[in-house]
């Protein structure tokens, strides 16, 4: 009988882990060497998995019983009982030594789920934090969410703990005095989130800790609002010095998400990178004239909003062929130009996501030319935002069946209302002989989903689509498909 190396099984079971997890619980029960090889990948981020309120109950069980004898005591002396740790052993495995996911969030909800006194609750969540925060332990991903006021660089055991933290996500409103202290232990984040950046008030903190990073590559601020009259309490200063943090990693950020009007020449210092995100927040127009002569060589990924069309053809025109992704909101403004910019210098691209939001109609003939042009476009995202209905679809149709190459068979069409069924119809009929297609078609309004599954299905059968999905409005905007 032969044996796998325990190194290949840890990259076996790993693969798993992304693909298969079923699989991989399985793989327990085989013999001890396969346990002791899983075990660690399925404990490093539990939270990832889907929790039932019984199954939140049992992972709060399990965490308890490895208390120390102090704590069990602590917790006794304030009238805290717990009858499962009374009558259970510590498990044979440390599985908070495999927790490489510290989500705050998440061990939040596993406290809540066991009903506990108010008067109780600081009590128990410290314990739970002295258990997770020791100095056996290494994260390497760590959340915390808005509300949390812990100071966790203060408890023992925390410097060891994040040493080695890479990825890190929160909120604007977390305390500025906690990531102070994490800037004085973490310097190796990688991958880096900020979470309603408009609301930040304060970011003595946030600075900081991006200027003390020596690997910093994926850094995302993430800005929810949706309109001009939502509101914003950051100003032109706050972004101006969180700028200026991040211009000192020009020569480590490969991925930027940033969810406001860049104010310095920040974008002029990016050289390197390779996906670029902006939603601009439509104040301060006048700053887009500092980015005239950008230049982004290893671009791949754009996706933009609420920008100048000038700006986004300019910005196009600098990546010299490299670009393979592109969303954007499409409003109908020097439309022609931005068609022929995009077909004349992205000879790559495979992934098109556009938003359609005024003078919807235009893009459809300059869409046409890009078709023709972009033969390695593999995947189209059209989202009609159409109060009065009147985007032509029938006119879309048919330009896809006349000029899509060969590659394109991915598509994904999202409508304030329904597609008319004959004009689906007429487009899967003149589909034959091409490519059989991923379909995903998602409205807010629908009122004849059945007949339309029926039609899609009959499709499917006939082998002109390979998969469907009709959603609800919700559908992922990433370019994944069903």
């Amino acid at each position: 009988m032969w044996y796998l190396n325990k190194d290949v099984l840890f990259m076996i079971f790993e693969e798993l882990s992304h693909n298969d997890k079923k699989s991989l619980h399985s793989c327990l029960l085989v013999n001890r060497t396969w346990c002791t090889t899983a075990m660690p990948i399925l404990w490093r981020d539990p939270s990832q998995f889907f929790m039932t309120e019984n199954s939140m109950n049992m992972l709060f069980n399990v965490i308890f019983l490895h208390l120390s004898e102090e704590s069990k005591n602590n917790l006794k002396d304030q009238g805290i009982n717990n009858s499962f740790i009374e009558k259970y052993q510590r498990p044979l495995f440390n599985y908070i030594n495999f927790w490489k996911y510290l989500d705050l969030d998440f061990l939040e909800e596993i406290i809540l789920s066991k009903n506990i006194k108010n008067s109780n609750m600081s009590i128990v969540k410290n314990e739970m934090l002295r258990l997770f925060i020791n100095r056996n332990t290494k994260f390497l991903h760590l959340y915390i969410r808005g509300d949390f006021d812990y100071q966790l660089h203060l408890i023992p055991g925390a410097e060891y703990c994040f040493s080695e933290l890479e990825s890190f996500h929160c909120c604007a409103e977390v305390d500025q005095n906690i990531l102070e202290g994490l800037a004085r232990i973490c310097k190796l984040i990688k991958k880096f989130r900020f979470d309603n950046v408009h609301y930040c008030t304060d970011g003595t903190g946030i600075f900081k800790l991006i200027e003390v990073q020596k690997k910093l590559n994926n850094v995302s601020f993430i800005g929810h609002f949706n309109n001009l009259y939502d509101l914003i309490v950051s100003d032109e200063s706050f972004y101006k010095s969180l700028e200026e943090s991040l211009i000192k990693h020009t020569d480590t950020v490969q991925y930027l998400k940033m969810s406001w009007t860049p104010i310095t020449r920040i974008l002029s210092c990016f050289v390197n990178l390779i996906s670029l995100n902006i939603d601009s927040n439509f104040s301060n127009k006048l700053y887009w004239n500092n980015f005239e002569n950008v230049k982004f060589s290893f671009l791949k990924i754009l996706k933009v909003r609420r920008v100048p069309s000038n700006f986004l053809v300019n910005l196009i025109k600098s990546t010299i062929g490299t670009l393979s992704e592109i969303c954007m909101n499409y409003d109908g403004i020097d439309s022609k130009r931005l068609f022929q910019t995009i077909y004349q210098n992205c000879p790559n691209l495979r992934y098109l996501d556009l938003s359609l939001v005024d003078n919807i109609n235009l893009f459809i003939p300059e869409l046409e030319s890009l078709l023709i042009n972009c033969q390695l476009l593999d995947g189209l995202i059209i989202d009609v935002q159409d109060t009065f209905d009147t985007f032509n679809w029938n006119e879309l149709f048919i330009i896809l069946i006349r000029s899509s190459s060969i590659n394109l068979f991915k598509f994904k069409f999202y409508s304030i209302w329904m597609i008319k069924l004959e004009e689906i119809d007429l487009f899967l009929d003149n589909w034959e002989n091409k490519n059989p297609i991923l379909l995903e078609i998602s409205y807010l309004i629908c009122n004849e989903e059945e007949k339309l599954n029926n039609l899609l299905k009959e499709y499917e059968i006939k082998g002109i689509i390979k998969k469907y999905l009709i959603d609800d409005g919700f559908t992922s905007r990433n370019f994944e498909w069903v």
